[in-house]
């Protein structure tokens, strides 16, 4: 944490999937002066995409308030979604050639009116390359990915 960004909150985020499609989960890390909270939940059958896009809406949906927040993402399709791709997608109602809707087009309307609510640097890190934010939350997204494996599939986890 940079001086002087004290009340920003840090976000770590993660997706995980054993196959595409197949039994997901995402995992989150939040820091907040020096609190922690780590979140996980599944979903039975999913895609990778929509775990690492859970992760971020499931962690902005734990914000009591408007925040600031730095957001730490090793999916590029989230990260470049949000800084460059999102206001052409709005524009065009979320449709693409011929008429139908955009992939996640659902999670994408959800993510956008979340993210509105605070501001938010996105910032991409290269997943499994020792930033212990990411591997905490690659962690977590891969033991919601077993639950959903076992059977054990939806409820979000919160721990302090």
């Amino acid at each position: 944490m940079k001086a002087g960004d004290k009340d920003t909150v840090h976000i770590y985020t993660d997706g995980s999937c054993s196959g595409n499609p197949g039994p997901g989960g995402w995992g989150a890390l939040l820091r907040w002066r020096g609190v922690e909270k780590e979140m996980s939940g599944s979903e039975a059958a999913t895609t990778n995409n929509r775990m690492e896009m859970m992760a971020v809406i499931e962690a902005l949906k734990a914000l009591k308030g408007p925040s600031v927040v730095a957001l730490y993402t090793d999916s590029q399709y989230v990260q470049k979604a949000m800084t460059e791709w999102l206001a052409k997608w709005k524009a065009k109602d979320y449709r693409v050639k011929g008429g139908g809707l955009r992939k996640n087009h659902d999670l994408w309307r959800q993510l956008d009116e979340l993210s509105r609510r605070h501001r938010i640097r996105w910032h991409w890190v290269r997943g499994h390359a020792g930033d212990p934010g990411n591997e905490r939350a690659d962690a977590l997204a891969r033991r919601g990915m077993e639950e959903a494996r076992n059977g054990a599939a939806a409820d979000t986890k919160v721990s302090d």
